[in-house]
């Protein structure tokens, strides 16, 4: 993924208001991410617990989500749905987006299960493991997971749009 900055950020939010997408709270440290290593930047907003924000480089420019969901988690292990790491405790969260347009007005929702960091490109290349190291042996390739993770985030979109 190529640097962004917050005026990149904002604009490309299509489940949300303008209002809300000049309100929410961007990272801080945008200018230390990895971004050779990133597929798309996630961060949860620590002032609004339950929220996180999720900024995909699709085909037609930046595609922007703003994610919630439930501050409380199992206790299991559970396994995300975007990059395939298996985390234990919790770490995996349902994140549930407004639909755009007409729909999310409405109410309708769509959701994924997720890394609750959001560092599914980190995961899926091996730069960061679970809290308590792999559970399961992985027989997956990283370019694998990493086109995994652009098809199901790409996926997650179209629904979102849809």
């Amino acid at each position: 993924m190529e640097p962004i900055t917050d005026l990149d950020i904002r604009p490309s939010f299509i489940n949300c208001s303008k209002g809300a997408a000049k309100r929410l709270h961007t990272p801080r440290d945008l200018a230390d991410q990895p971004w050779a290593d990133l597929d798309f930047l996630g961060w949860t907003d620590p002032a609004s617990p339950g929220r996180s924000y999720l900024v995909y480089p699709g085909s037609s420019g930046l595609v922007g989500l703003a994610l919630r969901y439930e501050k409380g988690a199992t206790r299991r292990a559970q396994m995300c749905s975007v990059c395939l790491t298996t985390h234990p405790n919790g770490a995996v969260r349902l994140m549930a987006a407004q639909k755009a347009g007409e729909a999310g007005r409405r109410g309708d929702t769509v959701g994924i299960y997720m890394c609750a960091d959001l560092d599914c490109s980190l995961y899926a290349r091996r730069k960061k493991s679970p809290s308590m190291g792999r559970l399961f042996r992985e027989d997956f390739d990283s370019d694998e997971r990493v086109q995994q993770i652009r098809a199901k985030v790409e996926g997650f979109i179209a629904r979102i749009e849809g």
